[in-house]
Order: C-alpha cells, then sequence, then structure tokens
C-alpha cells in the first residue's frame, strides 16, 4: 500500500474473479482517475480501495472521489 503508482487493474480484477470474498484494491491508488477506473470494474467483485496514502499525500479529496464514485454507480 501506498506507492503512488497507480493501481494494478487487470492484476486486482483477476483476484477477484478467483475468490469469493469482497476484494478491496490497494498498493497504487494515487488519485481519481484510479477511483474511476476501480468503478469500471466494480461488477467484477471490487468492492472498495485503499486511499491512505493518496489521501496523507494530498492527492485524492476523499468527498470528491466518494462524490464521483456515486456519480459512476448511479448513486445520488
Amino acid at each position: 500500500d501506498g506507492m503512488l503508482s497507480g493501481v494494478n487493474i487487470e492484476a486486482t480484477v483477476r483476484l477477484a474473479r478467483e475468490l469469493r470474498v469482497p476484494v478491496f484494491a490497494s498498493w497504487g491508488v494515487a488519485g481519481l482517475e484510479d477511483v474511476e477506473r476501480l468503478c469500471a470494474v466494480e461488477s467484477e467483485g471490487i468492492e472498495g480501495a485503499i486511499l491512505g496514502r493518496a489521501l496523507y499525500e494530498g492527492q485524492l479529496d476523499l468527498k470528491a472521489a466518494q462524490a464521483r464514485a456515486d456519480e459512476l454507480n448511479g448513486e445520488s
């Protein structure tokens, strides 16, 4: 966790497809683009993401990220 290098979407989706438990993406969430990319594959079993360092370093605003995820998922 905390590399800020972008999420490996393909590997995360492969993992989620193999498991029957919720998968939370980590290791690299760097910004809103990663949140958007993860929302696009949510149906593959991706339940959420660990945003720690991106928030801590100020690269991602939690309120904006949640609003964008809600928008992409059709929630109001």
